[in-house]
């Protein structure tokens, strides 16, 4: 699926392979976080068969011009979950609308584990 909007310089079509890429590389860049992994066994299976497995840990879902993203992440020992949650929700938020355009309504973070 694609969101498609509109604005003065016409339609404009992203993809949601797009938008979980912009994703994925804002929570990986974020600071205490390690990976990101799928949230099923199923998501596992579905990710190694596709060509591009870089957007795993992201579910996207969008209603009208509003996104609402999950992420599903492993954090470092020793780091306040608290904190690397903020930064992350802000950092994606943030990317997410400037490559979009489009209104993050919400960022989910849901902490899988902890890797030392």
């Amino acid at each position: 699926m694609a969101i498609d909007t509109n604005n003065f310089y016409g339609k404009i079509s992203i993809s949601d392979e797009a938008i979980m890429d912009v994703a994925c590389r804002a929570a990986l860049d974020c600071y205490g976080v390690v990976d990101l992994l799928s949230r099923s066994f199923r998501d596992n299976v579905r990710q190694l068969l596709k060509k591009n497995s870089n957007c795993r840990g992201i579910d996207l879902s969008y209603l009208d011009n509003r996104i609402f993203i999950d992420i599903y992440c492993i954090l470092k020992y020793g780091v306040s979950i608290n904190a690397v949650a903020e930064s992350l929700k802000k950092s994606v938020k943030y990317s997410v609308e400037n490559f979009t355009g489009m209104i993050v309504d919400s960022v989910n973070v849901h902490v899988v584990g902890v890797r030392v």
